[in-house]
């Protein structure tokens, strides 16, 4: 396991946070074997296929080149002419092999890793320059590790060039009796059978580098338990402080609602636990609307505020009851509570207009009995 500086244990996986910061900080995992792999013998299969005639059309340029008619050796313009259709020529020769390459470049970095461009990664850092840190990078396990590495690839590949060398070596000595053209494309032939052959062996190198990139690059990423707890709490959010976000939340409706008890035509109470402020204006509203209810000190408060601005306070429990737990602020009443609601607004209007209305048993208004036994 992976240890902190000060010696905790990076035993966790990385979070999904901690990935995406790494790749925006352009640490992704990444294999120079594997894409030296896929230039080389990519390289070498095109030589096979096509390098035969790449000569074939070199060697018509080089005829052409060195081929000089009089009046175009001892003409200028016709001697650069004649070189720039050459230069030109071989350019299209070699711009297959180029577009090869230069696709080969840009789709590898997909096989591991895929794209990444950041430029928290190009910005200068005084560690890079820093001779102190870079005589540690040259001397740490990483870099004892890399100088590993590429003693064991060049052993590698030497042992492949040395094993085809000795495989082909009478066949090479052979080259030297035959017609020169014969031995010009045999050499040729034999020369992209070597670079195969030596290409080949850096698939051992790359199946033994990406595994354990893949497994470093999370090593690096590995994270203590204390630092998995922060970053789910800054996540999610402190506790304390979402609480605290929560009842400066809470305390603002209730400014706000008590703001509207002025305005209520009425106000239902338990008598004590329970209060709720309603209002109805028969030109903009179709029915009742709960402008503000609370339990205890909230009720409390909204008796208080209807004392002092002279609201009709009505002792109804099993509606008041029923209000609070099935109507909601700043919307209509429920429907099954009209009649009962009504009849409490009716007898406020007869009060407001004739100073006295018929007395109505609150208690027994007709309150639906699965809103009874909802409060019960």
């Amino acid at each position: 396991m992976a240890e902190n500086a000060d010696g905790t244990e990076k035993s966790e996986e990385p979070t999904e946070k901690k990935l995406r910061e790494s790749r925006e900080k352009g640490q992704i995992p990444r294999s120079r074997e594997l894409v030296t792999l896929l230039i080389t013998l990519s390289s070498a299969v095109f030589l096979w296929f096509y390098g035969g005639q790449m000569i074939r059309d070199f060697e018509v340029i080089m005829v052409k080149g060195l081929s000089l008619d009089r009046d175009v050796a001892f003409d200028t313009q016709k001697m650069f002419d004649l070189i720039g259709a050459l230069v030109e020529t071989a350019f299209y020769l070699i711009l297959p092999f180029l577009l090869l390459m230069t696709f080969l470049a840009l789709i590898s970095p997909l096989l591991l890793g895929g794209w990444s461009f950041s430029v928290k990664a190009m910005s200068p850092k005084f560690s890079k320059i820093n001779p102190v840190a870079g005589l540690k990078r040259m001397f740490s396990a990483k870099a004892l590790l890399e100088l590993f590495k590429a003693f064991a690839k060049f052993t590698l590949v030497l042992s492949m060039a040395v094993f085809f060398l000795y495989t082909n070596f009478g066949e090479m000595l052979a080259l030297g009796i035959e017609p020169l053209r014969s031995a010009l494309g045999h050499a040729g032939l034999l020369i992209v059978e070597a670079f195969i052959f030596v290409s080949l062996s850096l698939l051992v190198v790359a199946v033994i580098d990406v595994p354990f990139q893949l497994w470093d690059h999370n090593r690096q990423l590995l994270m203590t338990k204390q630092e998995v707890k922060e970053e789910h709490k800054q996540q999610e959010g402190n506790p304390e402080v979402k609480g605290r976000i929560r009842q400066v939340q809470r305390d603002m409706s209730q400014r706000r609602m008590m703001e509207k008890v002025p305005d209520a035509d009425v106000i239902i109470t338990n008598p004590t636990h329970f209060a709720i402020a309603l209002k109805y204006d028969t030109d903009t509203m179709q029915e009742p609307v709960v402008l503000a209810m609370g339990v205890d000190f909230i009720a409390a408060q909204i008796r208080m505020v209807a004392e002092e601005k002279n609201i009709t306070i009505i002792e109804a429990p099993p509606l008041a009851r029923a209000l609070y737990y099935n109507a909601e602020i700043d919307q209509p009443i429920p429907y099954d509570l009209f009649k009962a609601v009504a009849s409490i607004l009716a007898y406020v209007y007869q009060l407001k207009e004739h100073g006295k209305a018929e007395q109505i048993d609150f208690t027994e208004l007709p309150i639906p009995n699965s809103m009874k036994t909802e409060i019960e």
